[in-house]
């Protein structure tokens, strides 16, 4: 549900009279209008308001032939019909926003007389996208809607109860009698006051382009009514928001919770009938020394085995070195299952960026990736990023070209953005992606990866950003479950993610 949409719909509906029912025995808009234009009046006689404040003013009619017009101070009458927005119901008055309300900008505070904090004595201080401090002095007292003048959130309404400081930032708005304040804040938020700035980089309002807005005006009790029900309403709007805000938080644990389970063993139940995990380690073994003797990998000379010993401790056995590494391990595995080094699994590569100055390595015909690509990314698959690099490219930097079911990894800025390459890809420095010995193992590792992306966090290093190297991804502990049970666990898990991603593509 588009609670956002759902808020702007009530508003619509309230400043077009058709929120409540009209009731014919309250006193017309037109008669309160016209006991404003005379308190005005006396405001100039008592030296409240000038007379340039109200030299603009001006009456708006419904003429004999049905159509709008407005009559200036100084007799003349023109037709507004092609200006007024949309018709309103009998008793109501559409007139200029300077004809409910009076408008003044607050005045400027430097930054050092504004605190963050609020302090003994002080005062919230309001300025264009609300409140932005505090200060020991204020300049109006009282309930006021404040309208942001200037800055991102220009025209957002804000409520401002008790004293307070207005900066020049800030519009505060002051209702003539016979006006109902809850009413006005609603309709100040309905009549979408930004639309009326000016300026791309730092946008404003002008006071005078405001107060020349129009504005439907019904009759005091019915703004009563409309201001009333329309607070309940957004009550309930609210109550959706923050139902759908818990709802998505649910979404995200069940989501995570899903592939905990999944990497605990924990999602499927297990086969006797499998071939364990150390049968799948063992086989991978045989195959990264045939990867030896053809010269395509180096041996590494710290392969180990993690086994569980009979005191039900985990240990690692590099050689004819043998230690304990209960502090490593996560969590117990089922019984077929085993621990291993991302390393003895997988080969993890890093990749690179060609000389951006020279036009021979770019615009190619292949795949090269950064961070960036995978940024919302919601697909497990990806074939291509927003850039692609030649042979030559290629060759001239460290990116290398990745195999089809390649696993993704985004290793810095930020850590953990993840896909598997549907094609041969490349990709930039910011990866350090994981190219199994079995490809087969490739969709259940995403997720593996996905789950363990918390602990590679933990393990990052850097000031400037955070980034966790080729050497250190290599090291992470990854729980295997026997090959069968692998692709059972990812059937499962995509099952269970798809509903979730349904249910919160519902909510958006």
């Amino acid at each position: 549900m588009d609670t956002k949409a759902l808020r702007q719909k009530i508003l619509d509906l309230a400043i077009r009279g058709k929120l409540v029912p009209q009731d014919p025995n309250d006193e017309p808009a037109s008669v309160l209008l016209e006991r404003i234009r005379e308190q005005k009046q006396q405001m100039v006689k008592e030296g409240k308001l000038k007379k340039k404040d109200i030299k603009n003013d001006s009456v708006i009619f419904v003429g004999e032939d049905n159509l709008h017009y407005e009559k200036f101070q100084d007799g003349t009458v023109k037709c507004i019909e092609d200006e007024i927005p949309f018709e309103v119901p009998e008793g109501w008055n559409w007139a200029r926003l300077r004809d409910i309300c009076m408008m003044s900008a607050g005045k400027s505070k430097s930054t050092d007389q504004i605190k963050s904090e609020p302090f003994e004595g002080s005062y919230p201080c309001f300025g264009g996208n609300g409140v932005r401090g505090y200060v020991d002095e204020y300049n109006q007292d009282g309930i006021f809607s404040i309208v942001g003048r200037q800055g991102a959130l220009c025209g957002n309404i804000n409520i401002a109860i008790g004293k307070f400081y207005a900066t020049e930032h800030a519009v505060v708005t002051t209702l003539f009698d016979g006006i109902d304040f809850k009413w006005s804040n609603y309709i100040l938020e309905a009549l979408r006051l930004n639309n009326y700035a000016t300026g791309a980089a730092q946008p404003g309002l002008s006071v005078a382009n405001i107060l020349n807005v129009f504005v439907p005006v019904p009759p005091t009790q019915e703004q009563d009514r409309i201001g009333n029900n329309v607070y309940e309403s957004l009550k309930i709007v609210e109550a959706l928001e923050q139902e759908k805000i818990d709802l998505q938080k649910i979404i995200i644990a069940a989501k995570t919770k899903i592939l905990d389970l999944a990497i605990r063993g924990k999602l499927v139940p297990q086969d006797p009938n499998d071939e364990p995990a150390s049968v799948l380690l063992e086989r991978i073994r045989a195959e990264k020394e045939e990867l030896i003797k053809q010269g395509k990998i180096k041996r590494d000379k710290k392969e180990s085995v993690i086994f569980k010993g009979d005191d039900n401790s985990y240990y690692e056995k590099i050689g004819s070195e043998v230690r304990c590494i209960d502090s490593e391990i996560p969590f117990d595995l089922p019984e077929s299952w085993m621990f291993a080094r991302l390393k003895h699994i997988g080969e993890v590569i890093g990749g690179g960026t060609p000389k951006t100055s020279i036009d021979e390595y770019w615009d190619g015909d292949i795949p090269w990736l950064t961070p960036a690509d995978l940024s919302g990314y919601e697909n497990m698959h990806i074939s291509t990023g927003a850039r692609t690099i030649t042979e030559l490219g290629l060759k001239s930097s460290s990116a290398q070209l990745l195999s089809e079911n390649s696993i993704l990894y985004s290793s810095r800025a930020p850590i953990g953005y993840i896909a598997i390459a549907a094609n041969p890809i490349s990709t930039n420095q910011g990866f350090k992606s994981v190219v199994p010995y079995n490809s087969l193992m490739s969709p259940y590792l995403y997720y593996c990866l996905k789950a363990r992306t918390s602990d590679i966090v933990r393990r990052a290093t850097g000031t400037t950003f955070k980034e966790i190297s080729g050497s250190e991804m290599a090291e992470t502990i990854v729980p295997l479950p026997p090959i069968n049970e692998q692709q059972r666990i990812f059937d499962k898990a995509t099952k269970l993610l798809e509903i979730l991603s349904t249910i919160e593509k519902s909510l958006n």
